[in-house]
């Protein structure tokens, strides 16, 4: 049976609180501008999605695709 490996997002200085919304967030947000400038299948884009998948709830990012998908997502994509 093949173990299977768990982690997390790294430590990132700019959110040393242990509330991680705004780290989920940034997440989130950078790794659409990287599908964006390099293309859904870049490797250098997994680490991103790795991250947001990690720290944010399912219904966030749910909520986020379809504001994306109607053009009425708050942040700067």
């Amino acid at each position: 049976m093949a173990e299977i490996e768990l982690k997390t997002a790294p430590a990132d200085f700019r959110f040393p609180t242990t509330n991680q919304t705004r780290h989920c967030f940034t997440r989130y947000i950078e790794y659409h501008k990287c599908v964006a400038a390099k293309g859904e299948e870049t490797p250098d884009c997994h680490k991103f999605a790795k991250y947001y998948r990690s720290l944010c709830p399912g219904e966030w990012v749910e909520k986020w695709n379809e504001q994306r998908a109607n053009g009425t997502f708050p942040g700067p994509l």
